[in-house]
């Protein structure tokens, strides 16, 4: 990555537009970044950061902060542009971070969303290329790019020297923070928690598997019951015993030969009977996830299982019985119901065979009416026809009446013949009318379009004359407007006078507060002075005189720590005849610390006060200092003394005098719209002045034509409409006439066609009634039947007859007659017994379904208890294996000798690499003194093991820790693991090329042949074609690297200056 050109608007304390060209800086190999304190150099590598990635180093970038430099004008918007080369790409970077800008309409400020921008430079096209506006889209192509993230790159780029040296003499916990920042060790630290997890979720499926056993194990119990006949047996107890893994007094812990003791008993008996269900088959108290619960359960199921197919066995035979003793009673049931069935068919059938021969007279006549139907339905025809000749001959004698109906009188009578001819001589005159009836709109559009000329010859009339009268006093309306255009102005002008003058009187104003309130604060001060002096005195007092009272009793204070035979502190001697007394109110030692210490606290709490008073009247010095300070220009010049009321009084007045001049000043802008809108509109009415007067000249020749053809359209229009009220009108009425004639003779033609086919179709039904046997058309009229009607017929005659030939049939059969003969069946009383023999048969099906529903159920639980069985072996293998893992990670498994978590472990590997390449500059800086070695041992009882970092001194031979270099060694020694860092930190983010580096501070602790040695390490850098810029404010430096950057800092904002040699300087 080399950078090529820096551009910052309005960032941090650059107000304007800076621009840093690191290709000139670049040619030397070696340039050097400088200015005083607070300048913003931190901020130039600030805002390549920002350009990258979005935001500024570690504490820099606070929440709620801005970027936005406070010296730039509202208007100048902050943005950085980078211009890099990164992968073989030439790249440049423009962002511009969230920030106030004033609103393009009305006052105050609008929040401005953040932007950015990617180009790429197109050597073919000779140009940029636009790649990106979207955030996340520029972000991971710079990410790909670069192949580090955000932190990465302050630590291997920007190398900020205090955070290694920090890094130098930290412990293992800070250590592993930065490394694992760096490194991206978080996903060794997730494979840790993702053991741990499995760990837990392997624990928990061995024990719901157990769980599943002992659910199991309960539903078997409650499908097997328990019977009566089962409650005797050496091992039986009450049906509260416990399930398997129920506790009934064994401990947890018990071994596990104990809890398999108890789980396969066996119930005594010559059959070999199953244990009974209420009998526990572990009650040794096994648990969920202990090994023998499993084998416990499977022998108590196979027990209740043989118990279970044994009462199946003697339900079955009982069900057999019952089954035949109903198949014996349905038989029965059959026989007597098929008897009665015969006898009722026999007594039906003799009553139907009555029946029908009493309908037999109906039955013929039905018959004949059918007969003389289908006789009809050959005249039905003719018939038809008749009747439809008929409608047709009256609907066109209707339609003839109607049309004659419109004719005059004297064609009441006429022929079709005489109607077409009339017809024919009105349509030739309708012809000759059809030309002129087409001039009629013309004239009547001609008329319109005069009229339109009028209205618009009164409109541009009035037009003209509003006009005339507006532009003759425009003279007078543009002179005032440009007036108060230029009061609005002056207006502004002193606005901007009166508000400078209004914030120095406002500081003074508020020092004269702040003056008064101190001098409150000062009194009060002074008297808590006083009371803690006072306080500080009696309490000494109180000291010395428990002091002097416990010394006159110390020889009391003696004896009362002396033993028998032990010797006395004072004189030595063993024996103690007379040992001093404690007078009343003696003193101890404990008394006199606490007077003591009473003591001290009363002079500590009075030099808090003696230095609170003296920080007040510093502060009230201050502050009356500024306000009777003169305000040059601010007319406040006769309130020199600082009076508080005259100060306030002068700024209220210079507040009004402000509010008035501003409230002026603010219709500048109206004023200027104004005199822009007025300008319009007098450009507007002069140009539509011109425009009516050529509309007149046009429209005076446009009516003249128009007039001269109206008037010859009129006389030929009268000649044509005659006494017509219009020609359209004379059209109309002839086509109404040619109209009626033409429909009255085509009616009288129809009505004389209908005439002649009525005629025949009387004719034709008077032939086929005689042929169908009909004396008349009318009697084969009313003897025609419709077809449901005849089918009905037809339908109950061929009924009845079957219904005869069955009722003979059944009287005939020999068996119904044979059947009829026996006595009369009883089907109910076989039924009963039938329903009495089922039920039984039901309750026996019932036991054996349900003593099948138990073994099948029994088979079913059992056969699931194993498979879970089976499965708790794996699983359980699975835990310890994953337990095992885990413990290794974690560093709390004895196999982890070093006690070593997982990411400890890659750190370590990762700091011992950063170690050995950084220890090839520090020989060079150190003139191959010191070595950096890694060091895999703890840090304290609880700390990391693995992170340890130390110096091997060649001089003395002995290795140490770095926190225990000097400031100079320290300076170098964390250069050189920056430098280092950087290697390591490159090459893991993919071989990366870091052509531009920064070095921040820390070069002024180093004496002048070190500091030669650190600069050849970083010349040697250049050999590399790389570019280090140095940041420092070592004056030394500005003679020994030419190329330079200075930032100089000033009021209104600091900027930037190139320098090519130290004579520049």
């Amino acid at each position: 990555m080399r950078i090529h050109r820096l551009s910052l608007t309005a960032f941090g304390p650059f107000g304007g537009t800076h621009t840093v060209d690191f290709d000139t800086l670049s040619s030397a190999g070696l340039f050097l970044l400088h200015g005083a304190t607070g300048a913003g150099k931190t901020s130039v590598l600030d805002a390549v950061c920002f350009a990258l990635y979005g935001g500024v180093p570690g504490a820099r970038q606070q929440p709620g902060g801005t970027l936005r430099s406070d010296h730039a004008d509202p208007h100048v918007r902050t943005q950085v542009v980078l211009d890099l080369t990164v992968a073989g790409r030439r790249l440049e970077v423009t962002r511009a971070p969230e920030q106030l800008r004033p609103k393009t309409r009305g006052t105050g400020l609008t929040r401005e969303r953040a932007r950015c921008e990617l180009r790429a430079w197109d050597p073919g096209a000779g140009e940029w290329q636009g790649l990106s506006r979207s955030h996340q889209e520029i972000g991971e192509e710079i990410g790909q790019a670069l192949g580090m993230s955000k932190d990465q790159f302050c630590q291997v780029v920007l190398l900020p020297q205090g955070d290694f040296a920090r890094f130098l003499r930290s412990g293992a916990e800070d250590r592993a923070k930065l490394l694992g920042r760096l490194f991206d060790t978080g996903r060794f630290a997730a494979v840790e928690e993702e053991l741990a997890r499995m760990r837990k979720s392997a624990q928990r499926e061995v024990v719901a598997a157990d769980e599943e056993l002992l659910a199991l194990a309960h539903r078997m119990r409650q499908a097997v019951g328990d019977p009566a006949e089962l409650a005797e047996g050496p091992a039986h107890t009450a049906a509260a015993d416990p399930l398997p893994g129920q506790r009934t007094g064994s401990p947890r812990g018990s071994a596990p030969d104990a809890r398999g003791s108890g789980g396969a008993r066996t119930r005594g008996g010559a059959r070999g009977r199953a244990a009974p269900p209420g009998e526990s088959p572990a009650r040794d108290g096994l648990a969920p996830g202990d090994p023998g619960l499993a084998d416990s359960v499977l022998a108590w199921a196979a027990q209740a299982r043989t118990y279970a197919r044994e009462r199946c066995t003697a339900t079955a035979l009982a069900a057999d019985t019952a089954r035949a003793h109903h198949t014996e009673a349905v038989r029965e049931l059959e026989a007597v119901r098929d008897l009665a069935r015969a006898q009722q068919r026999f007594a039906h059938a003799g009553q139907r065979a009555e029946e029908l021969a009493a309908g037999a007279a109906e039955r013929d006549a039905e018959r004949q009416r059918l007969e003389r139907a289908q006789a009809a339905e050959t005249v039905l025809p003719a018939l038809r026809l008749h009747s439809t000749a008929q409608q047709d001959h009256t609907r066109a004698r209707a339609a003839e009446r109607e049309a004659r109906a419109d004719l005059p009188d004297a064609l009441g009578d006429a022929g079709p013949d005489r109607l077409s001819a009339l017809e024919g001589e009105l349509r030739q005159e309708l012809g000759a009318l059809r030309a002129t009836r087409e001039e009629e709109p013309r004239a009547a559009a001609i008329e319109t379009e005069l009229r339109r000329l009028d209205a618009e010859s009164r409109t541009d009339e009035d037009l003209l004359r509003e006009t005339g009268e507006w532009l003759d006093g425009w003279e007078e309306q543009r002179l005032g407007l440009e007036r108060r255009v230029a009061e609005a102005l002056e207006a502004a002008t002193r606005t901007e006078h009166l508000a400078g003058r209004l914030h120095p009187a406002r500081a003074r104003l508020q020092a004269a507060h702040r003056r008064d309130r101190l001098d409150a604060e000062i009194e009060s001060a002074d008297e808590v002075r006083r009371r803690a002096r006072e306080e500080a005195a009696d309490a000494k007092e109180h000291w010395l005189a428990v002091r002097e009272r416990r010394l006159r009793g110390i020889a009391a204070e003696l004896a009362a720590q002396l033993a028998a035979g032990d010797p006395c502190a004072v004189c030595g001697a063993t024996e103690h005849p007379d040992p001093a007394r404690a007078e009343p109110g003696h003193v101890d030692r404990a008394a006199e610390e606490e007077a003591l210490a009473r003591s001290q606290r009363a002079a500590e709490h009075h030099r808090s006060a003696e230095q609170r008073l003296a920080a007040l009247r510093d502060s009230r010095t201050e502050a009356a200092a500024e306000a009777a300070a003169d305000a040059t220009g601010d007319g406040a010049g006769a309130t020199s003394d600082g009076g508080t009321e005259q100060l306030a009084s002068a700024v209220a007045a210079l507040e009004q005098e402000h509010a008035r001049a501003r409230a002026q000043a603010s219709g500048a802008h109206e004023a200027r719209e104004a005199l822009a809108a007025a300008e319009r509109e007098h450009d507007g009415r002069s140009a539509a002045r011109q425009e009516a007067a050529r509309r007149a000249a046009a429209r005076t020749s446009t009516r003249e034509a128009l007039q001269r053809e109206l008037a010859a359209l009129t006389e030929r229009l009268s000649r044509a409409r005659g006494e017509a009220p219009s020609v359209a009108a004379r059209c109309a009425e002839l086509e109404r006439r040619v109209g009626v004639l033409s429909r009255t003779a085509e009616a009288a033609r129809a009505a004389a066609r209908t005439a002649e086919r009525l005629a025949d179709a009387a004719a034709q039904r008077a032939e086929a009634a005689g042929r169908a046997g009909f004396a008349a058309p009318e009697e084969a009229e009313g003897a025609v039947l419709p077809e449901p009607r005849q089918r009905e017929l037809r339908t109950r005659l061929e009924r009845r007859q079957v219904e005869e030939a069955a009722a003979a049939e059944e009287l005939a059969d020999p068996e119904l007659a044979a059947a009829a003969a026996r006595p009369a069946a009883e089907p109910e009383a076989a039924r009963a017994a039938a329903e009495a023999a089922e039920e039984r048969l039901r309750a026996a099906d019932a036991q054996l379904h349900t003593a099948r529903g138990r073994v099948e159920a029994l088979d079913g639980l059992g056969e699931r208890a194993a498979d879970r069985a089976r499965r708790v072996a794996p699983l359980r293998g699975a835990y310890e294996s994953v337990a095992r893992l885990a413990g290794l990670a974690a560093g709390t498994s004895p196999e982890n000798e070093r006690r070593m978590r997982l990411e400890s472990y890659v750190l370590a590997a990762r700091l011992e690499q950063v170690a050995a390449a950084a220890s090839a500059r520090l020989g060079r800086m150190s003139g191959g003194r010191y070595t950096l070695v890694h060091s895999d041992e703890r840090s304290g009882g609880r700390g990391r093991a693995g992170l340890g970092l130390h110096v091997v001194d060649a001089w003395t031979g002995a290795e140490r820790d770095t926190a225990t270099l000097s400031g100079g060694e320290t300076f170098f020694a964390s250069l050189a693991l920056a430098l280092g860092l950087a290697d390591v930190v490159t090459e893991e983010a993919g071989g990366t090329r870091l052509e531009t580096l920064f070095i921040d501070e820390g070069f002024g602790s180093l004496d002048e042949q070190t500091l030669d040695e650190v600069l050849d390490v970083l010349d040697s850098l250049r050999e590399r074609d790389r570019c280090v810029g140095i940041v420092s404010h070592v004056a030394d430096l500005r003679r020994r690297v030419p190329a330079q950057l200075e930032v100089v800092k000033a009021r209104a904002g600091s900027t930037l200056r190139h320098r090519a040699s130290p004579a520049d300087t």
